[in-house]
């Protein structure tokens, strides 16, 4: 069938794993597609779906530490004392280099695991029928219509002169927070602009920073006790200057 190689490649879409070429081009064939567009939301929905259902049988800390007094120790043997005068600073080094590598491994897979859940958001948006709530290129419409709908408020840019494109917004969420998910132009492509309170484990201490490990194309940073997220397949360079009309608005 005309839309089997189009499906074939949705899984490679939405676990980030195309070349930025085959990204645009999937992602403009979901807008004429409804077939292909539907298929992919139900992807990305099966995907958040799996993610929820791990989070929820992850081992309790009590369950751990039980498991633990179960595993049996070997004899100790008696050390002379000198012997452990010259291995205690070793152990704290090489105990401090392990908590250490632990962090930054908690730390990566959390930032991976964020940026994976805002790429299925975006994919999500691009693929409905109605990605947008309010739908206006005005930024004086779009901005009050998410009084009362989402805790904080923020500002949006002027694009006149520029090449973007206010298209709308939406409420989303986020590990149950609720945040605001706008949505721009940019020539054939379409970026979606997160925003959420810069709080909780989500999105607390995520340093600014690209990131280009999906299909897309990634900018983070903290303004204001908020958290901004910037994606699309496009160039790195428009993300920042999307990013940069964000940030002095």
């Amino acid at each position: 069938m005309a839309c089997d190689t189009w499906r074939d490649k949705l899984d490679a879409y939405l676990d980030g794993e195309l070349e930025s070429h085959d990204a645009s081009a999937v992602s403009l064939h979901m807008r004429t597609c409804a077939a292909c567009a539907s298929e992919a939301v139900e992807r990305v929905q099966l995907k958040r779906s799996i993610a929820t259902a791990g989070k929820r049988y992850e081992p309790s800390a009590q369950l751990r530490a039980a498991i633990a007094k179960t595993v049996s120790t070997k004899p100790r043997r008696r050390i002379r004392w000198q012997w452990a005068v010259l291995a205690v600073p070793a152990l704290v080094v090489l105990v401090a280099s392990v908590l250490f590598n632990v962090s930054v491994g908690r730390e990566n897979s959390r930032r991976q695991r964020v940026f994976s859940e805002l790429a299925d958001l975006h994919v999500a948006a691009l693929a409905s029928a109605t990605p947008v709530d309010v739908v206006s290129t005005d930024r004086h419409t779009v901005k009050p219509w998410f009084e009362g709908k989402v805790p904080f408020t923020f500002n949006l840019p002027e694009l006149q002169g520029t090449d973007f494109t206010l298209l709308g917004g939406r409420v989303t969420y986020l590990d149950q927070s609720a945040g605001a998910q706008l949505l721009y132009q940019l020539r054939k492509h379409r970026i979606s602009v997160f925003i959420f309170p810069d709080h909780g484990q989500s999105t607390a201490s995520l340093a600014p920073m690209p990131v280009n490990s999906f299909s897309f194309n990634m900018e983070s940073w903290s303004q204001n006790g908020l958290r901004y997220f910037v994606v699309g397949d496009v160039s790195a360079d428009d993300i920042q200057a999307l990013s940069k009309l964000l940030h002095d608005a």
